[in-house]
């Protein structure tokens, strides 16, 4: 496994050992940056199942600002923090261990006004979580009227054409949904209500 392109590009990741985790593939992060174009222009990515920590360091090494992880596998946790370190750019990176929902509000006490350009959620097989994750992250403010989400899902997962919180009255269309073999790639984006 490597960072793809952009800054760090060809640079080698650690994976996690077990089956614990679900890195998204190369080939699977490479064409889902390459379909992204040049948007990666600066901005927060936050990515919720960090596993390897290399969807975020794709996104920080081809533009975005910084890249902010959640993970609770404590092997996991350590592989993430090896990546980060391998770029030699650790204030670009932040990542919060243990339990996700806990750790962002720890960081949204720190960063009152955060809110995230980009969003990826690639739950543990089993773990099919996305549209609750998608509704707390609304309700926690983290989620802005130009926020990108992108799922990554097993083939036998499918996720609905709109995510919405109709209590806050913001409904993200899905836009695009892509399949890599095994994995599909949705992309949302918000058009309210």
């Amino acid at each position: 496994m490597r960072v793809i392109a952009g800054k760090y590009g060809s640079r080698p990741l650690q994976s996690v050992p077990g089956d614990n985790t679900r890195p998204t593939s190369d080939k699977v992060r490479e064409s889902l940056f390459n379909s992204l174009g040049g948007w990666l222009q600066g901005g927060q990515f936050l990515d919720v199942y960090g596993g390897t920590g290399a969807v975020g360091i794709e996104a920080v090494s081809r533009g975005m600002d910084r890249a902010v992880f959640t993970e609770k596998n404590r092997q996991a946790i350590k592989v993430i923090a090896t990546n980060i370190a391998m770029t030699k750019e650790k204030e670009r990176f932040y990542l919060l261990s243990g339990d996700k929902r806990r750790g962002m509000a720890r960081l949204k006490h720190q960063e009152p006004e955060l809110v995230f350009d980009w969003v990826f959620l690639d739950p543990p097989y089993g773990e099919e979580t996305i549209v609750n994750d998608v509704h707390w992250l609304d309700e926690e403010g983290f989620l802005g009227p130009k926020t990108v989400i992108l799922c990554e899902t097993d083939g036998d997962v499918e996720l609905p054409e709109v995510l919405s919180h109709w209590e806050l009255d913001h409904v993200w269309h899905l836009v695009s949904q892509r399949e890599y073999r095994r994995s599909v790639i949705y992309r949302y984006e918000r058009k309210d209500a």
